[in-house]
């Protein structure tokens, strides 16, 4: 009895480790990831870009309330970004949350961005909530930020194609590559999923987005068990090389689900685009 009792014991303790370990992780700095990407059709005498890519904020408590987002920002800007992109889920509808923050205090911590060509959006999920509605847009137009919904901008050497939220339904193919198309020099998709990436035009060779959050709880040995994707674990995280183009996939900042990040550490990526070399 007496040893069941200290098994018992240690598997409470090491449960509470466990929980407590994910979730300081899940509150930790981003790691800053780095990755230059030479573009072929890169305009002649255009300098390099240099962009973040940021998403999942999932603003709510425990783990990312807007005070943790305002120390990210500052960290965003200690990088003198040229462009921001933001790839979705900036708001969080979880019901295992110990606070959750409407739009308004969501998004003021963004409109301390600092990035030459300014700040670009897309929606996600969360975003749209489980009423397949969202009051996002006007707040963020408000802090200075694009909002691209099935539209393009450009913005420096680079034109950025913004896709709508996917799964629900808001995602329209043929509407993004009209609007891309219309715009002169190398495109670049954003989406807040993945998912889009295999039935994409040709024409688009890298699409950079979020949501899966590297798997969230990768268990040691084990590896990610899910990446909440139509396609597995093919995108489940990092830089995936496919013929014909890339899709690159950040882990993210906040939570879904349970605040707890094991094996996945929170990140984002600044990213160096320019000419081909040779």
């Amino acid at each position: 009895m007496k040893r069941f009792l200290l098994c018992l014991l240690a598997l409470v303790l090491l449960l509470v480790g466990m929980l407590g370990f994910g979730l300081w992780t899940a509150m930790r700095d981003p790691v800053v990831r780095r990755l230059t990407i030479h573009v072929r059709d890169w305009p002649k005498g255009a300098a390099p870009m240099r962009v973040v890519l940021i998403s999942d904020l999932h603003v709510a408590g425990p783990e990312t309330p807007p005070s943790r987002l305002a120390r990210i920002v500052g960290q965003v800007n200690a990088l003198r970004p040229d462009l921001v992109l933001i790839a979705g889920d900036i708001e969080q509808y979880r019901r295992v949350t110990t606070r959750v923050y409407d739009a308004e205090e969501a998004t003021a911590p963004l409109a301390a961005l600092r990035a030459r060509y300014g700040v670009i959006a897309v929606l996600g999920n969360h975003d749209y909530g489980r009423f397949d509605k969202t009051d996002l847009p006007p707040w963020l137009k408000k802090q200075g930020i694009t909002v691209l919904r099935n539209d393009a901008v450009r913005r420096g050497a680079l034109t950025i194609a913004g896709a709508d939220d996917l799964y629900h339904g808001k995602y329209r193919e043929n509407r993004l590559d009209r609007a891309a198309r219309a715009l002169p020099g190398p495109t670049v998709v954003l989406s807040h999923t993945p998912d889009i990436a295999p039935t994409l035009p040709a024409r688009y060779p890298l699409v950079l987005a979020g949501h899966t959050h590297c798997g969230q709880i990768v268990p040691p040995l084990i590896g990610p068990i899910t990446a909440s994707s139509n396609y597995g674990l093919r995108y489940v995280c990092g830089l995936i090389r496919e013929p014909g183009r890339d899709v690159l996939v950040t882990a993210g900042i906040g939570t879904s689900g349970l605040p707890l990040r094991i094996g996945a550490v929170p990140d984002f990526w600044l990213l160096t685009f320019e000419g081909k070399a040779r």
